[in-house]
């Protein structure tokens, strides 16, 4: 009998599912590959996200759902979650996922979410560390540096704006979810220090201190430069610290990318906060 009412569950849900497996149509296609574009992600306030992981984690965040396209084995194994959102979902082959995705090997699922809108009232001022991002433009590297900061306890990350679109498809990837829990801020250096009243502003640079031998201050902003310009000469101003990561003896490497840089200054400033 249990095995029976199990079948059953299953046959109805399956039928709830094609019920509603219909073909995307071109308007939805359109709509949605907009949204790999800049201008149309910050018009609409919308952005899409790929993938069953990065889908996941930000289904169980407080990221609010517009709609969901899925293969049908992903939104069988979904689906009631799916229900419990009140979350539109529609059926899509292999073929009309490929015609919606940003990727270049599209992967079971894409969602499209609202931006999420952070304000100067949410910011934890009382946070220690606090990172901030002058240019970088590499929406690799920046979903990277998001998910680092993540796994740093870095709940909040800041911006300038020449930074990549934080809702790039490419930056969404990266973050591999964090994004769901790292809230973002394009704001000037000069803004955020005067806002946290804060006067201890690291720099990474190729020139500065080495990290290693530095006595890491507990309240401080850390400043991450572009990937080929380093940190802009108006913001290099404001540093009251440079610091760099030392090369080994012998070592003809010109530069670390900034997502590499990014993290091995964070391990450090953890170490040191936590286990000196």
């Amino acid at each position: 009998m249990r095995v029976f009412l199990l079948f059953c569950t299953r046959f109805s849900l399956l039928c709830e599912i094609k019920g509603k497996h219909v073909m995307i149509s071109k308007n939805q296609i359109k709509n949605i590959s907009a949204l790999h574009q800049k201008k149309f992600r910050k018009e609409l306030g919308l952005f899409i996200a790929e993938g069953p992981k990065v889908v996941d984690e930000f289904l169980h965040s407080d990221l609010k759902i517009v709609e969901i396209y899925g293969l049908e084995n992903w939104v069988t194994k979904n689906l009631l979650l799916l229900k419990k959102l009140n979350c539109p979902h529609f059926i899509a082959t292999e073929a009309e996922l490929t015609r919606i995705s940003a990727l270049q090997t599209p992967n079971e699922v894409l969602a499209v979410f609202k931006q999420p809108v952070y304000t100067e009232k949410e910011i934890n001022t009382k946070a220690d560390l606090f990172l901030y991002l002058d240019g970088v433009s590499d929406p690799g590297n920046m979903g990277t540096i998001i998910r680092m900061a993540d796994w740093f306890g870095i709940k909040q990350v800041f911006c300038s704006d020449t930074c990549a679109d934080v809702f790039n498809p490419k930056v969404v990837q990266s973050t591999m979810g964090s994004l769901a829990r790292v809230k973002m801020l394009t704001k000037d250096l000069s803004e955020i220090c005067s806002l946290l009243n804060i006067k201890e502003i690291y720099g990474a640079t190729l020139g500065g201190e080495n990290l290693y031998t530095s006595n890491l201050s507990k309240k401080c902003v850390l400043v991450i430069g572009s990937e080929s310009r380093g940190i802009s000469a108006n913001n290099t101003k404001l540093l009251s610290k440079q610091i760099s990561i030392p090369q080994a003896k012998g070592g003809k490497t010109e530069s670390l990318n900034a997502a590499v840089a990014t993290s091995i200054i964070l391990s450090e400033f953890f170490r040191q906060q936590n286990f000196k």
